[in-house]
């Protein structure tokens, strides 16, 4: 089951005790996304990710947060539902305590993967580039098959 974008950054930020900043939050549920389809074959988000000069970005959300600069987001997702999937839930989790002793700048490298699907959708002369969901899953495979 998909989930709302808000919906599961709300998750994740209350998670760490609203401990995330804009750039941290974004590259987390990157990864969450690109775990769900690689496990599930199907996004664990309702949004679509850009390729932004810092890594996937999901745009919604960015322009939820982003009064919040480089400091923590704050609880602003207040009539935001909560996630209800278990599914989902157990992967944004997962993820999350997977990553949460990674600094932005560490999570930057993540995506920045040479082989990764922002690398082959990043164009920095050329804004909204959208990284198919197609292109996140063929992440996961290769990223499992590399780390063998």
């Amino acid at each position: 089951m998909t989930v709302d974008t808000l919906s599961a950054a709300k998750h994740l930020c209350e998670k760490s005790h609203w401990s995330l900043s804009n750039l941290k939050l974004q590259k987390v549920l990157y990864i969450a996304h690109m775990m769900h389809l690689g496990q599930f074959g199907m996004p664990l988000i309702n949004g679509y990710f850009e390729a932004w000069d810092y890594g996937p970005v999901e745009p919604k959300l960015y322009h939820h947060v982003k009064a919040f600069g480089r400091e923590p987001v704050g609880p602003v997702f207040g009539l935001v539902a909560d996630v209800s999937d278990p599914v989902a839930s157990d992967v944004l989790d997962r993820t999350f305590d997977r990553l949460s002793n990674m600094t932005p700048g560490q999570l930057v490298g993540v995506t920045h993967w040479e082989r990764g699907a922002w690398a082959r959708y990043y164009n920095p002369r050329v804004r909204g580039v959208l990284i198919p969901n197609d292109a996140i899953r063929s992440e996961y495979r290769e990223r499992i098959t590399h780390a063998e």
